[in-house]
């Protein structure tokens, strides 16, 4: 592919082949009416997304024979904010369904949730503890009424040679976390 200007390259292993940009072309963002001509494919600003997808690198990691980075960012930011991608998916995943002989669009789903078993006390409620105010006289909650730990009170965390321990106080193990 020639891209702007530029001898052609040989393509990455990410790209796509001419079969599957048949398949995605259909599904993707027309071009805006009365706006400046493209610059850059579709096609290869897809393959640059492709690419890091695959590849794991930071956007500015974009080889220099794909379009300009910010543009393949910019294009899938805003492929992600006006459905495109998952107009795509739907058309590739009723393609893969009606292949095997079944209705296009999901008749059912299923929702699965995992029970995780906690302690009997678990939560905030096992490390709640009073102490007494620092102006008044009295006891009196260091849990605030909007659920967050006052700075002044929240746990420390120390880890002794057997186990960690959350230490309201010293310890006496020497860590500096306990002190």
């Amino acid at each position: 592919m020639t891209l702007g200007g530029m001898a052609p390259r040989t393509p990455y292993p990410t790209a796509l082949t001419d079969k599957e940009w048949a398949l995605i072309a259909p599904s993707g963002p027309p071009a805006t009416p009365g706006g400046r001509p493209e610059k850059y494919p579709k096609r290869e600003i897809l393959n640059g997304i492709l690419y890091l997808l695959r590849g794991g690198c930071a956007w500015r990691l974009l080889p220099h024979d794909f379009p300009p980075w910010q543009l393949v960012s910019q294009d899938c930011w805003r492929w992600q904010q006006d459905g495109t991608w998952q107009v795509m998916h739907a058309q590739l995943r009723g393609d893969v369904r009606g292949a095997a002989g079944r209705h296009r669009p999901p008749r059912a789903g299923l929702l699965d949730r995992q029970s995780v078993k906690t302690a009997e006390t678990g939560g905030a409620a096992a490390f709640r503890r009073t102490h007494r105010s620092r102006g008044a006289h009295g006891i009196s909650s260091s849990r605030r009424s909007d659920g967050a730990w006052p700075s002044w009170s929240r746990p420390r965390v120390c880890r002794t040679a057997t186990a960690p321990c959350r230490c309201w106080t010293s310890c006496g193990t020497g860590f500096p976390a306990c002190a």
